[in-house]
């Protein structure tokens, strides 16, 4: 998902965002682990999806500095 995209969403949908990312990003890692994962650069991509959508919570809820 592009910045731009999550740049429009409030704090309350990337919150539930955020949930169902990381919910996803779990699923990769047990699929990775268990050898079921073809496709192994999504795990990345979920892991980045994530830091993404953490950064601009703290930044619309005005935690950083």
């Amino acid at each position: 998902m592009k910045t731009k995209d999550l740049r429009e969403k409030s704090v309350e949908e990337l919150q539930a965002l955020l949930d169902e990312q990381q919910l996803n990003q779990f699923r990769l890692r047990m699929a990775q682990a268990t050898g079921q994962l073809a496709k192994t650069h999504e795990v990345t991509l979920a892991r980045k999806t994530v830091a993404r959508i953490k950064t601009l919570l703290t930044e619309k809820q005005g935690n950083g500095q």
